[in-house]
């Protein structure tokens, strides 16, 4: 059944909605025994009965503003799952596809489709990649290669750059069959493969290889010209003026005719062609015609044993090696890529690529050989051009054409003066075809500016993005054209073909290893999302092919090759540090997640060390912004060391607040990454705080990798929070220790949470909370919810509306403790207050800190408890112990009056806080207080005063000693007090950690699991 159009017009695919901002159509069904509901028509016709789910169809996978298609909205899982609703509208939820900032180029603008050039895999890829291959190397320096390295050496010349070319089309075609490919050419292959890194830094460069490339195919044309002026006596300047001012002169035209569009240089591609072809028929035909005088005295003695022979072997000449003569012949080869450097022009790009790039390399590989060996069987490498210079007898014959002595001609001035002609000397050999390099550049100019276009559309480069526009149907881009005549320009006032040929060599081999290397990569990451439709290829081979491309590099000229790659990395390290906001889904990130497997399981099989300890933590933020002096503090321990969880509880009915914790998981995580804190962000959801930590300190991490210390805040509301809410926060101590986690808490006297600051930016967030009517009671570290208690409601709208003066002052002093951990601390101490042995985390946690460079300038002071009469030795004991753990510190003091009673007015403080959480039972007789027992278990008795009277006090004491010593701190570092569980009520531990920690600058509460961190054992 098709879907109609809600304004009644035309018939559409019903896989997808006729515009992402409307609803769908649905019709009014009533089925037997069902309620009446809304359905889609296009559904009811495959499984006859009401349903939102989809048939399988293309349109749903395409990118946000596809090219090739409208991209249609599946329902999403809640939409199937949730509570049936009868009005449901799907709406594209605006999605960008995977791409650049500005979009993939998979969703390019396409309001003006109509007209569009786009070719097949003939006029597309093979003719273009033949036009290039069959470049000025094959009518100017072919005799050359073939004189200097012999027709032996020199068909390994050919051998060697038709493998490198081979080997590379076969991982071309294997990574350009892997999913729809645009316009962008080989860096559209790479950054898609490799990621943004390697693309971005290879596109770069050859954009410029193909541009200096304009530059050879024109000096290549403009050298004939010159010799043709030569001949008849009309040089302008001189030879190497001349042919400056013809190149130049050559580009603007070529510059001309591309600006006029890709049609037209695509039918000049035609035109050339067949010029092409029927100069590559005069050379075979040449051959075989009977030599004149006139070219005998030339060297041309048609197809002769003996010349063929004599040509076997070598014979380099003014310092020229196999490399030098190879890394000249080898731009030659390096047309493989113009079909794919065009592949936004091709009707179907998957298959037009892989066909016509390796036929190409066939076709041209064969041609190149055959003409080659035809000219070393029928040229000698000198001869003079004088026909009278023949064999007199007597006359000893002894140069180096001994063929030419024996057909009759003596050439031996050659070995004392230059000769013009002979496969060494004349590089217009094949003069009659040569005028094939005019047109030559005419189709590396559009094709070399689609580069500098696509790689400014990802917006990779910003000072590039100027770029990046197009005009006329085609998208034509005209500041690209000019972007590479001007580079064009630069490279022909060098003049010399010989000069310009090596220097591209080696973009062109870097460009062809990251191609093979993509290859390889993606086939050795094994990603379910590599399945190249082209099946003739090989991981190693591309691997082989790579290593190929880097070595042949290196010999043709280490400079060179040394100032490619870095040039590559540099441009590598800009793009990593600058971390362009792109997802393509490269093969980098496939290996990575492999290596992290595989590096995970690894460590599984290896037990833990006390020398390879660190601090992996868990850390209750909440919302990742939420908390950012907790945050910044653990980053602090773990950043790039350790691992560091930052966990939410959501509290509540799953029904209520799992859409929240599945929006806010991605959130989080782009906020912290965001902001730079190495961290991961997870969240579960549950109907109680206690339920949802305990969850998290059970089941975080993998392998190894998984938390061995919780951080907390204190919950400094906890004389007003409620009995659930603080019996909650002191179970999740208990169950920490219990799972033998270490425990550190955080405390900071103006608090942690700027949830309500963060909020205050929200313009709705009053309204929001005025609309809710129910109220409920908020745990430790609940967010908000639909419900929301009424004083709870009164208290945010007074920090988040017009709030007076004082509460200002408290949000601002807030704000500003909440960022102290972020900055550099300025000189002072870190106070260690080690007074149980723990195992060692409350001396190491801080230790780290001062191994950071926002804390090198915080000093550690370690303070122990001692007894009377021996602090000499304690002293000497501790200061042993920290000398064998390798730890400085600046002073370590003994403190022997910890037993002292404290003083009345501290233990009036402690009264007063934990009054109102008392039994006062003693007062009663014995039925009443067990009544009161029955209905308050969870307060304070007399008899549980009196049995921990003495630690009650030493909580007292400590604050008393602390408040002497580490007023003016930094950081203080003290050891928590353990509360036995069933003995110790949650009201009085949290009175003990309340009276310790009062009135002091930042002081963590540590408690180690008992087990040892820190060792003297090499």
């Amino acid at each position: 059944m098709e879907r109609i159009k809600s304004n009644g017009g035309g018939h559409l695919n019903s896989a997808y909605d006729a515009a992402p901002d409307e609803p769908p159509v649905y019709e009014e069904t009533n089925f037997p025994g069902e309620e009446h509901r809304t359905i889609r028509p296009s559904v009811i016709s495959a499984f006859g009965h009401d349903t939102l789910d989809r048939v399988p169809n293309i349109d749903f996978y395409r990118n946000a503003g596809s090219v090739s298609g409208h991209r249609a909205v599946r329902p999403s899982l809640q939409e199937l799952h949730d509570v049936f609703q009868k009005v449901k509208t799907l709406e594209d939820d605006g999605e960008k596809s995977d791409g650049t900032p500005f979009d993939d180029l998979e969703s390019a603008d396409t309001s003006d489709d109509k007209g569009l050039v786009k070719f097949g895999w003939i006029r597309g890829v093979l003719v273009r990649c033949m036009l290039n291959i069959w470049g000025v190397m094959l009518f100017i320096r072919l005799s050359w290669v073939f004189g200097q390295a012999g027709w032996g050496l020199g068909i390994v010349v050919i051998a060697l750059s038709c493998v490198v070319t081979t080997i590379t089309g076969l991982s071309m075609s294997a990574i350009c069959t892997n999913g729809v490919v645009r316009g962008g050419g080989a860096y559209y292959l790479i950054s898609r493969s490799l990621g943004p890194e390697f693309g971005g830094s290879i596109g770069l460069i050859f954009a410029f290889a193909n541009a200096v490339a304009v530059a050879m195919y024109v000096v290549g044309f403009a050298e004939t010209v010159v010799d043709l002026l030569k001949e008849h006596a009309s040089l302008m300047v001189d030879e190497i003026n001349d042919i400056r001012i013809v190149g130049c002169i050559t580009v603007v035209l070529l510059l001309g005719i591309s600006v006029a569009g890709m049609e037209w240089e695509a039918k000049a591609q035609i035109v050339l062609l067949v010029i092409l072809l029927v100069a590559i028929v005069n050379v075979f035909v040449g051959t075989v015609i009977p030599a004149t005088v006139d070219k005998k005295s030339k060297g041309f003695f048609g197809y002769t044993s003996t010349v063929f022979q004599e040509n076997f072997t070598p014979a380099f000449r003014d310092g020229e090696t196999f490399f030098s003569v190879f890394a000249i012949f080898f731009p030659a080869a390096t047309g493989i890529l113009a079909g794919a450097n065009i592949s936004g022009d091709l009707r179907d790009p998957q298959a037009a690529i892989p066909k016509g790039t390796l036929l190409a390399i066939f076709i041209t590989g064969v041609t190149y050989l055959a003409v080659a060996l035809c000219v070393a069987a029928t040229v000698v490498r000198d001869a003079t051009g004088n026909a009278t210079d023949l064999v007199i007898p007597g006359v000893a014959c002894n140069n180096s054409a001994v063929a030419a002595c024996e057909l009759g001609y003596n050439f031996s001035s050659c070995a004392v003066d230059t000769c013009k002609f002979g496969l060494m000397n004349n590089f217009q050999g094949l003069v009659l075809s040569s005028l094939q390099g005019h047109f030559q550049p005419l189709s590396q100019i559009p094709l070399t500016s689609v580069f500098p276009q696509a790689l400014c559309k990802d917006n990779i480069y910003k000072a590039l993005h100027f770029f990046a526009k197009g005009h006329g149907k085609n998208n034509e881009p005209i500041r690209g054209y000019v972007l590479t005549f001007i580079i064009s320009v630069a490279f022909i006032l060098i003049g010399n073909l010989n000069t310009i040929a090596p220097i591209i060599s080696n973009f062109f081999l870097a460009s062809y290893a990251l191609i093979n290397f993509s290859c390889f990569h993606a086939s050795y990451a094994k990603s379910p999302g590599w399945r190249p439709a082209y099946k003739y290829y090989n991981m190693w081979l591309s691997l082989l092919g790579a290593l190929l491309c880097c070595v042949v590099m290196f010999v043709i000229n280490w400079w060179a090759a040394l100032l490619t790659y870095g040039i590559e990395i540099l441009l590598y390290i800009y793009v990593t540090v600058k971390k362009p906001d792109v997802n393509w889904g490269s093969s980098t990130q496939a290996v990575t997640f492999v290596s992290a497997v595989s590096n995970a399981l690894s460590l599984a099989g290896v037990e833990d060390h006390v020398k390879n300890f660190r601090p992996q933590i868990l850390v209750l933020t909440g919302s990742a912004r939420t908390r950012p002096a907790l945050l910044d503090l653990a980053h602090s321990f773990t950043k790039n060391y350790g691992l560091c969880l930052t966990c939410e509880v959501f509290v509540g009915p799953r029904s209520e607040i799992y859409q929240e914790m599945n929006a806010g998981m991605e959130k989080n995580q782009q906020w912290l990454n965001k902001t730079k804190r190495k961290a991961f962000y997870a969240g579960v959801a549950c109907d109680n705080f206690r339920e949802g930590t305990e969850s998290l300190l059970l089941a975080s991490g993998l392998g190894r990798m998984r938390p061995n210390t919780l951080m907390i805040g204190f919950k400094n509301n906890w004389r007003t929070a409620g009995r659930d809410a603080v019996q909650s926060y002191v179970g999740v101590l208990h169950d920490a220790l219990d799972f033998e986690y270490g425990t550190v808490i955080l405390r900071i006297n103006q608090g942690l949470d700027v949830s309500h600051l963060e909020n205050k930016k929200d313009k709705t967030f009053i309204q929001r909370l005025i609309r809710h009517e129910s109220c409920k009671s908020w745990g430790t570290f609940e967010v908000i919810r639909k419900q929301f208690c009424v004083q709870h409601v009164v208290k945010r709208l007074s920090v988040c509306g017009p709030t007076p003066a004082q509460v200002a002052k408290m949000n601002e002093k807030l704000m500003e403790a909440s960022g102290q951990f972020k900055k550099k601390q300025p000189k002072g101490t870190i106070d260690v207050w080690w007074l149980f042995d723990d195992g060692g985390l409350t001396l190491l946690l801080p230790y780290i800190l001062t191994t950071r460079k926002k804390w090198k300038d915080s000093k550690l002071r370690i303070f122990i408890a001692g007894q009377p009469g021996r602090s000499d030795l304690d002293k000497e004991e501790m200061k042993s112990l920290l000398k064998k753990f390798r730890i400085k510190c600046s002073d370590i003091n003994v403190i022997d009056d910890i037993h002292i009673k404290p003083r009345s007015d501290s233990l009036k403080n402690l009264d007063d806080m934990i009054k109102p959480f008392c039994l006062h039972e003693g007062s009663k007789d014995m039925i009443q207080a067990d009544v009161m027992q029955k209905e308050h278990p969870w307060k304070i008795t007399d008899a549980e005063l009196s049995s921990f009277e003495e630690k009650t006090h030493l909580q007292v004491r400590l604050n008393e000693l602390l408040q002497e010593n580490s007023k003016s701190a930094n950081l203080i570092v003290v050891s928590m007090p353990i509360a036995r569980k069933e003995s110790v009520s949650d009201f009085l531990y949290m009175a003990w950690l309340d009276i310790l920690t009062k009135n002091l600058p930042p002081t963590l509460l540590i408690r180690g699991n008992h087990k040892s961190v820190l060792t003297f054992y090499s």
